[in-house]
């Protein structure tokens, strides 16, 4: 089926909420960002700082993970 308007996939296919259960923001090294646990460790999901340095940097980029 091919579906034509201008209204976003977003809003016609919503997401279930349920993906978002495990996600929270904290901070890492004073980096803020947003974080899914998973088992012991966390894997960031985005980084939300408005340096750009901390996107240059290997260790934090998303999909790591880091543990505290």
């Amino acid at each position: 089926m091919i579906l034509y308007t201008t209204v976003p996939q977003e809003q016609i296919y919503p997401t279930d909420a349920s993906e978002f259960t495990g996600q929270m923001m904290m901070e890492h090294q004073g980096i803020p960002m947003l974080v899914q646990k998973a088992d012991d460790r966390y894997r960031i999901v985005r980084i939300m700082s408005s340096d750009p340095a901390h996107y240059l940097d290997g260790t934090i980029c998303p999909g790591e993970y880091i543990t505290f």
